[in-house]
């Protein structure tokens, strides 16, 4: 089945940021979403490597099979400063958090990029996808 969105008229550059990544993060795009987060204090934080997340979760036994693009530090970067100390409360919780999110039995391959696309529509963000190649 196709995605409905597939019969949308595309910006500009989309359409060649999905031939290379798919509905996935790109490390610019990565980096792009993380810039716009806030920790719980509203301060900026900066993006953790791909290496470092991976590290985290290796530390704490979680491995995530399906390791698309920037989709798995994205997502650790999203519940670390929506959640962490709060209802996470420390890393082993996050590190579980977010293996919960690529196994969710109703979730599928591109929900993380595709619930930040459907964040940035709703707030009215245009993306600058010839940058985020």
């Amino acid at each position: 089945m196709a995605r409905l969105d597939s019969y949308d008229r595309l910006p500009d550059g989309m359409r060649e940021y999905l031939s290379f990544n798919d509905y996935h993060f790109s490390k610019p795009m990565y980096v792009w979403a993380v810039s716009m987060m806030r920790d719980k204090n509203g301060n900026k934080v900066d993006p953790m490597t791909k290496e470092s997340v991976k590290e985290i979760l290796k530390r704490n036994n979680v491995e995530i099979e399906k390791d698309l693009g920037y989709d798995v530090p994205f997502v650790f970067m999203r519940k670390k400063t929506d959640s962490l100390g709060g209802s996470i409360p420390d890393e082993a919780h996050l590190a579980m958090a977010v293996k919960e999110f690529f196994t969710d039995k109703d979730g599928y391959d591109t929900m993380a990029f595709d619930e930040f696309l459907t964040k940035l529509n709703a707030l009215g963000i245009p993306v600058d996808w010839t940058s985020m190649l």
